[in-house]
């Protein structure tokens, strides 16, 4: 969020209007002091102004984007949630994965890993959102048993993004996902009070309604780099959680949220980067308690894998 922030004020005021550059005036130092989430929740963008931040998001992300696949398509890297699939149960209804990011990468680590990926669209050009349809693709079989049919599907990651896709775009009204760039805007939602407006649109509202219904569902939870500052999904998970769901969360530094949580319930392990003494190490809370690991970056998903997962 820092490096976007810093992105938005270097791009942003080009070509305002009076009005909105007035706005942007205001706006500015306050994502300076404050950050750009807290920014945009003190003081909403107007649509113009909300449409150029927008799309200097998808741009930054877009390009970063960019150099990582090219990395990944060319063998010279590995994404760590390819790694951490192969260590994952997969249910015959699929992973599911819950985003709030705009990029595509969850996707890609998915198929690199060998698996399919529900995003509930259909069609690789302009493909429309269809979930029953998207569903009905990973059948590969179909056995009779008696009178009743039983569907065998390929190992799949539902992927779900209540906040938007760097290939989602509106065609004619409606949503659709196309995988290359167009000069058009892109469906996302950044931080800040309209986010609550733009959220009950679609697709953002299925997408919002099927990430919630997976949490309710879930038997436990992985949070990676979660801060619990979004409300779309927090009337669901942060009450399951309280309620018992054993939980490992893993993040470089806990939001104040998240910190207060793994204070308060046993059934929560939490893993930060910590310092004691002049070294660096894992900030872990197990049953409530802080303890401090050091030598081992276990709150980097890459290094709890290597440590904790693989033999």
């Amino acid at each position: 969020m820092g490096a976007l922030a810093c992105y938005l004020q270097e791009t942003v005021a080009v070509g305002l209007s009076d009005e909105d550059m007035a706005l942007w005036a205001e706006l500015s130092p306050m994502i300076t002091a404050s950050g750009l989430e807290a920014a945009l929740l003190a003081k909403p963008p107007s649509v113009s102004l909300e449409a150029v931040i927008v799309a200097k998001t998808a741009e930054l992300i877009a390009q970063k984007e960019r150099e990582i696949v090219t990395e990944v398509f060319n063998r010279t890297r590995t994404l760590r949630f390819t790694r951490l699939l192969n260590h994952l149960l997969k249910p015959t209804s699929g992973v599911s994965v819950i985003t709030t990011n705009y990029d595509r990468l969850i996707e890609i680590a998915s198929e690199e890993a060998g698996l399919g990926v529900d995003t509930l669209f259909v069609g690789q050009f302009a493909g429309h959102l269809n979930e029953q349809e998207s569903r009905l693709s990973f059948i590969r079989d179909v056995i009779l048993k008696g009178k009743i049919a039983q569907y065998r599907y390929r190992p799949r990651v539902n992927v779900f993004k209540p906040h938007g896709s760097l290939d989602w775009y509106y065609r004619e009204g409606k949503p659709v996902s196309y995988a290359g760039d167009l000069p058009l805007p892109r469906l996302i939602i950044t931080p800040g009070l309209n986010k609550f407006r733009n959220g009950y649109e679609s697709p953002f509202d299925r997408h919002r309604e099927r990430a919630n219904g997976a949490i309710d569902k879930a038997s436990r939870f992985l949070i990676l780099g979660y801060g619990f500052n979004d409300d779309h999904l927090e009337t669901h998970l942060t009450p399951r959680i309280r309620g018992g769901v054993p939980t490992l969360l893993l993040t470089y530094a806990l939001s104040e949220n998240a910190l207060k949580l793994a204070q308060e319930h046993a059934n929560i392990t939490a893993i930060q980067r910590g310092s004691s003494a002049g070294k660096e190490g894992s900030s872990v809370f197990i049953n409530k308690m802080e303890h401090f690991l050091p030598g081992l970056a276990l709150w980097d998903l890459a290094a709890f894998i290597s440590e904790v997962l693989e033999p």
